[in-house]
């Protein structure tokens, strides 16, 4: 049977950001149920680095994305947030003052305000456009993510892309794999310049192979167990990469989904919201993190959380209207106790 949840403020994305804004929601006394369309919580930070480092979160010289995400769901937890995990949100109705969200699954969401949290959306890997790719894919040989490091120690990897992702992960698997190959159009990389730099020094000492100017080309092997990756220059030149696993990373499809469908002021595939509260266009509705957009927008995670507490102070009085809110400092006031 489908479920019907009474709340207070219903969050859409359970990313870093997401997470923040059911502690900021919780320390005014505001009850939250949080929908992703991922099995587990985290987002991107989940599903795309786990175990990579972030550096710009403050107080965290370093911190992986699971790592992250764990603390954050320690820290939403004394205020026992509702998670709607594996199903989506699809339509949103209004009835007086109270928001009707409903799911893929069924329920039926009601609430005082939503804040969209969704970061890039619906999101998957842009996948090369290669023959017997799905078979590849159901194996493990071909990945457009790293969960887990160490599964590739000792085995040949090939690591396709010219960005962040691309440049982070070779220099993290040269220590461990047999041999890390990195494929790219261009010598030019679009990485930190740090890491570029590092990853030049890297190749420099023979760690890791450079295959410039290349492009994938083609997959051999069984269907399922990859033996080489084949590349070709723009001129048709080719060349086969003995490898065990292939590393595309290719950037990430992005759609909104249903939500496009609610008559939100998109920006570009973005949601324009106020900055003073975040809020958008429809009434009781905001937008925070990667989603939102506004003049000055920097896409950090640390301005998502700051977004969180501004959104979660504009929707107070929808929650308790008629009630003053006074701003206190955690240090003074502590961590309410869970509604």
């Amino acid at each position: 049977m489908s479920a019907v949840i009474e709340t207070d403020v219903a969050i859409i994305g359970a990313g870093p950001v997401g997470l923040f804004a059911v502690f900021e929601c919780g320390m005014l006394r505001m009850r939250t149920v949080v929908v992703d369309a991922l099995d587990a919580l985290g987002g991107q930070c989940t599903a795309l680095y786990p175990e990579k480092p972030i550096y710009d979160i403050p107080a965290h010289p370093a911190i992986a994305g699971a790592d992250l995400i764990a603390r954050l769901e320690e820290q939403a937890a004394p205020f026992a947030p509702t998670y709607l995990l594996g199903r989506r949100v699809e339509r949103l109705a209004r009835e007086g003052d109270v928001l009707e969200l409903g799911t893929s699954a069924g329920d039926t969401i009601r609430c005082k305000a939503v804040i969209i949290a969704a970061g890039a959306g619906a999101f998957g890997p842009n996948r090369p456009p290669l023959d017997g790719l799905p078979g590849y894919e159901g194996s493990g040989a071909v990945r457009y993510l790293v969960a887990r490091r160490e599964e590739f120690r000792g085995k040949r990897v090939v690591i396709a892309g010219g960005g962040d992702s691309a440049v982070d992960w070779a220099l993290s698997l040269k220590d461990i794999a047999a041999k890390v190959t990195v494929v790219h159009r261009r010598p030019k990389f679009r990485a930190a310049p740090e890491t570029a730099a590092q990853l030049e020094a890297a190749a420099a000492r023979g760690e890791v192979e450079m295959a410039i100017p290349y492009q994938l080309h083609g997959l051999k092997g069984d269907g399922s167990r990859l033996e080489a990756v084949t590349l070709a220059t723009l001129k048709g030149e080719e060349r086969d990469i003995p490898a065990d696993h292939l590393l595309a990373f290719f950037g990430l499809s992005m759609e909104l989904g249903p939500i496009a469908e609610w008559g939100l002021g998109l920006d570009r595939h973005h949601i324009a919201v106020a900055p003073a509260t975040c809020a958008t266009n429809i009434d009781g509705v905001f937008a925070i993190g990667d989603i939102a957009t506004y003049p000055g927008k920097l896409k950090l995670i640390l301005q998502g959380f700051s977004e969180a507490a501004m959104a979660a102070h504009a929707i107070h009085p929808r929650v308790f209207p008629g009630e003053a809110l006074h701003f206190e400092y955690s240090t003074t006031k502590g961590v309410p106790a869970a509604a």
